[in-house]
């Protein structure tokens, strides 16, 4: 059920999150500066209010799948690219370590769903995670999806799915090339075999079942004109009803407003069939609640008629809903209970108050499973976990063992017992049991990683920004790391969409750390770390607050001796990849190496592609004056000055990126190799067969990630 919300409130993804190199004792020797591919300007000039705006790369746009010159440009740049990482020195060796670092094996929470336990495992270098089922949790494990089976390359990946209510049949997505498309399928999970026919044009949306498994509802979009797929807007989102057996063009249209194309849904059955909220979301994460009485025959109601705040149906029974709410009265979160025969605000119950009761805690999900409400809240970004009744009483707080992440509760609301992750950036995923009637927490599954945790040392510390306010910051590296001003540090931020950035461990990272290198992850305003008044303090007009917030980040970790300017390295994907680049052109001289991924980079046109118009609530829209000045004065691709010394610059995308199309980056590392005042190098790696970060194979991500870090090696390490 969480998941289709989660797909429509998160068009943005996170990218490239905490990937990492290493370092390097000796002195570096840097290939030689590459010489560019000539890129074609035009004469394109757009006008905003009345000012003028030159736009000479717009003709990279063009889908590299059906433009010809601009597939020619990008092989020209990749080949540039490719020769100079390939002569990195450590670049090998990088590759080689990181295979060591994640041929480990890897599992996730099981979930009960009917007479079965579900989990993922990986176990260790597979391009993809395999769905297995057992009798009990982790007992004799039977084989249930195997994406690996579905391409050659590893590039078809499971894109989320839905277990009917009896556990009989799965309603599952298969993304191609990381593509946010997806296309689904039923699997009777009795015979493991496919049912009916395949659902194709689903973006942003999961299933939603009926209680008796007839079918279950979802949302998708017309078939694209041809050749439109990848760029095209997406508009006038429909929810249809598919039943088990049928072929897709049988299904029944059950809601659509051809009034507001713009308009996207999340259909949410409740768990008795009595009614179908319907989740509608038009530039953001804030949304409107719509409420179908599938049984009664009662006209659609109008719960929540406008776009003040965020809601989230948890649990419904009978004329009785539970809702999550980030809203005006309520910016840290909480949880209502409303009457559908009293729908009015006037008679909402807010049976879990703002933070769950903490003058200080976000509550970031709330899940209902044996009859009770498990609710995770954050305290300065790491989790902390309680058992409500359904009623707003306390039953439990959960002990967790240390300051990190809890990802799980994901099963079958009778059940009596539940799983989750716990994991640090020292610690991988472990599996714990939480026995819902005796409130007793057991570890059940221990993950095996190739380090040793206690080598590492985390820490939180907090700065101030340049207005004063006071921001917190993860710092990660081996025990005894001496603040010498000399430390390859890489600093890693996001700073949007309501996103918080939690402890969490990656692989990728530990050969950056077993160098004598520093990780720093800051939790800037955008995020969601201390709510909705948080987020909103670095969006449209105040988005410079959080480039401030990463700039006082890296003035800190310099100032305390940490690292220097020429040994800080920064990076970000998606909104952190605009941030990245936001901040080299605002402050170029403050670091040493720069690594945007997957990064909106022109401002003025990111709403003209796919979802980029979700995105308009956080970042504001060129129709507004005061907004598109706001966006004007820190688009990346805009702010580049010829002549300047920029950073060494490493832009990654992938051509089959339909969330932030790859022209962002095209355009981008164009004119800053254009505008570089000095040798350092500009390169851009161009992915294929790949999107925005999700669903990429193991091998793929291990490539990159050596490709990334050796060039950051080579430019921050303590050798250069």
């Amino acid at each position: 059920m969480r998941a289709m919300i989660r797909a429509l409130r998160l068009p943005i993804a996170l990218g490239l999150l905490f990937s990492a190199g290493a370092c390097h004792m000796t002195k570096t020797r840097l290939p030689e500066a590459p010489r560019y591919p000539t890129t074609a300007q035009v004469d394109q000039v757009d006008e905003f209010h009345g000012q003028t705006v030159a736009d000479p790369y717009r003709w990279l746009e063009e889908d590299v799948r059906t433009s010809p010159r601009v597939a020619e440009w990008v092989a020209a740049q990749n080949e540039v690219t490719g020769a100079y990482l390939a002569a990195l020195p450590d670049r090998a060796a990088l590759e080689q370590r990181l295979s060591q670092l994640w041929n480990y094996e890897r599992f996730s929470a099981p979930a009960r769903h009917g007479n079965w336990y579900y989990f993922w495992q990986n176990d260790g270098l597979q391009p993809q995670s395999v769905l297995y089922r057992a009798a009990t949790p982790f007992g004799e494990a039977q084989v249930v999806l195997d994406p690996n089976a579905w391409s050659a390359d590893g590039t078809r990946a499971w894109a989320g799915g839905e277990w009917s209510k009896d556990g009989r049949y799965l309603a599952y997505g298969i993304s191609v090339a990381g593509s946010d498309w997806s296309e689904w399928q039923v699997l009777d999970l009795a015979k493991l075999e496919p049912v009916g026919g395949k659902l194709s044009w689903i973006k942003f949306s999961g299933a939603s079942w009926k209680p008796d498994a007839s079918g279950f509802f979802y949302a998708r979009y017309a078939e694209p004109a041809p050749g439109s797929a990848f760029q095209a807007s997406n508009l006038d989102h429909k929810i249809y009803f598919h039943r088990i057996g049928s072929q897709q063009a049988e299904d029944t249209l059950v809601y659509e407003r051809p009034d507001h194309p713009e308009w996207s849904f999340a259909p949410l059955a409740t768990r008795d069939g009595q009614h179908l909220v319907v989740h509608i979301f038009k530039d953001g994460a804030r949304n409107l609640v719509h409420v179908l009485d599938l049984v009664g025959g009662r006209p659609p109601l109008e719960l929540v008629p406008d776009f003040e705040g965020a809601y989230n149906l948890v649990h419904g029974q009978g004329r009785t809903l539970w809702i999550a709410a980030q809203d005006r009265e309520t910016p840290r979160g909480s949880l209502l209970q409303i009457d559908l025969d009293r729908p009015g605000r006037e008679n909402w119950t807010r049976v879990i108050p703002e933070g769950a009761g903490s003058p200080t805690a976000t509550i970031e999900e709330i899940t209902y499973v044996g009859g009770a409400l498990a609710v995770r809240t954050l305290e300065d970004a790491t989790s902390r976990v309680a058992l409500y009744e359904p009623d707003g009483r306390l039953r439990r707080r959960l002990e967790l063992p240390g300051l990190g992440t809890v990802t799980g509760f994901e099963t079958d609301p009778e059940a009596s017992e539940s799983f989750f992750s716990f994991s640090s950036f020292a610690t991988p995923p472990q599996v714990y049991r939480h026995e819902l009637a005796s409130g007793q927490t057991s570890l059940v599954r221990v993950t095996q990683a190739p380090i040793n945790p206690t080598d590492y040392e985390v820490s939180q510390v907090f700065f101030r920004s340049k207005d004063g306010t006071r921001v917190p910051m993860f710092l990660v590296a081996r025990r005894g790391l001496a603040r010498n001003g000399r430390n390859p540090t890489l600093l890693y931020g996001y700073g949007g969409f309501n996103i918080s950035l939690t402890p969490g461990f990656s692989p990728s990272r530990i050969a950056w750390l077993d160098q004598g290198g520093l990780m720093a992850i800051p939790n800037l305003r955008g995020g969601g770390e201390y709510g909705e008044d948080w987020h909103l303090a670095g969006t449209k007009t105040r988005k410079q607050n959080v480039f401030d917030d990463f700039i006082a980040a890296a003035e800190w970790l310099i100032a305390q001796r940490y690292t220097s300017a020429e040994h800080l390295a920064i990076q970000g994907g998606s909104n952190g990849g605009l941030l990245v680049g936001a901040v080299m052109c605002q402050r170029p001289e403050l670091f040493g190496c720069c690594l945007p991924a997957v990064g909106v980079m022109d401002m003025l046109r990111f709403h003209q592609f796919t979802a980029g118009r979700y995105w308009v609530h956080d970042y504001g829209s060129v129709e507004d004056p005061e907004e598109f000045a706001a966006l004007y004065a820190y688009s990346p691709y805009h702010r580049l000055v010829d002549g300047v010394c920029y950073p060494p610059t490493l832009v990654t995308t992938a051509d089959t990126d339909d969330r932030v199309v790859p022209g962002h980056s095209f355009k981008f590392a164009a004119r800053l190799q254009a505008a570089q005042g000095c040798d350092n190098p500009v390169l851009i790696r161009i992915e294929t067969s790949a999107g925005h970060g999700a669903g990429k194979p193991t091998a793929k991500l291990i490539e990159e990630a050596a490709d990334v870090f050796a060039f950051a090696l080579a430019h921050v390490g303590r050798g250069r």
